[in-house]
């Protein structure tokens, strides 16, 4: 079941979330967060209309996927930068594809006309998964990153809502 986020899934959030960060690429971040770094994040979507939906069974909560602001000037107010992670343990049984996808109509109804992902380089799942969803790459960034001691590209790709 595709749902809104509520306050009592902050610490699966946060399991997931600092899972990307310890372990991928999927976050360029080094730090983890905790529930009230997470709790803040969720009110501060909250005020923007912007969701934050996760895919759930039973009680559990085996991803979630939002959308922000792409950059903070007026002029790309027509854009948003959507975001997916999905637990270890349930993917590959389409849930990005469902939690990307349900993030659609949310954003047509706050005005957007474009959905923007940036994807690590040589993450070939997500590229692929972004394709199949009608996103088109757009940019490509060798290098402007680092995680885990190595370089990071940053693929750029976007979808007309």
């Amino acid at each position: 079941m595709i749902r809104s986020a509520a306050s009592q899934d902050l610490p699966a959030l946060v399991a997931i979330y600092n899972d990307a960060v310890l372990h991928s690429t999927a976050i360029w971040n080094d730090t983890t967060v905790d529930l009230a770094n997470r709790a803040l994040w969720l009110a501060d979507r909250r005020t923007k209309n912007y969701p934050i939906l996760v895919a759930a069974e039973d009680d559990a909560v085996l991803g979630y996927a939002s959308f922000g602001d792409f950059r903070p000037f007026d002029g790309f107010r027509i854009c948003c930068e959507h975001s997916v992670y999905v637990a270890e343990g349930a993917r590959g049984r389409g849930l990005g594809r469902r939690l990307v996808e349900a993030l659609f109509e949310p954003a047509r109804a706050l005005g957007k006309k474009v959905m923007i992902g940036g994807i690590t380089g040589g993450n070939e799942p997500s590229i692929a998964l972004h394709e199949r969803l009608g996103f088109v790459r757009t940019g490509f960034m060798p290098g402007i990153g680092i995680k885990f001691g190595r370089p990071l590209d940053l693929v750029l790709m976007q979808k007309e809502l």
